[in-house]
């Protein structure tokens, strides 16, 4: 299994999410550290989830943290982490917007 889709899987069995992506941004880290050859080393995570609710900003990447501590330790260098509860806007939108 790739490490994008064993990211998925661990957090889709944890966190329930109504909106996941995992975005393999390994080829955008070419010859920087901790890149590899094959990628999947440089990821982001956008994640909306129930149990973000009443959290904030540190508690949530702690719980994607600890969820996914097992391949920040091997094989993944960099995970950057956009994690929102459901009656939060997305801030993407209003860039977009403008």
């Amino acid at each position: 299994m790739s490490i994008r889709q064993t990211i998925i899987t661990k957090l889709t069995d944890a966190l329930q999410p109504s909106a996941l992506e995992v975005i393999d941004e390994s080829d955008k880290h070419k010859g920087h550290g901790g890149w590899r050859e094959g990628g999947e080393t440089h990821f982001r995570v956008r994640i909306v989830a129930d149990s973000f609710s009443g959290q904030n900003r540190v508690a949530r990447h702690r719980t994607i943290n600890s969820l996914l501590a097992e391949e920040l330790a091997d094989r993944v260098h960099a995970l950057a982490i956009e994690a929102r509860a459901p009656e939060e806007p997305d801030p993407r939108a209003a860039r977009i917007a403008q």
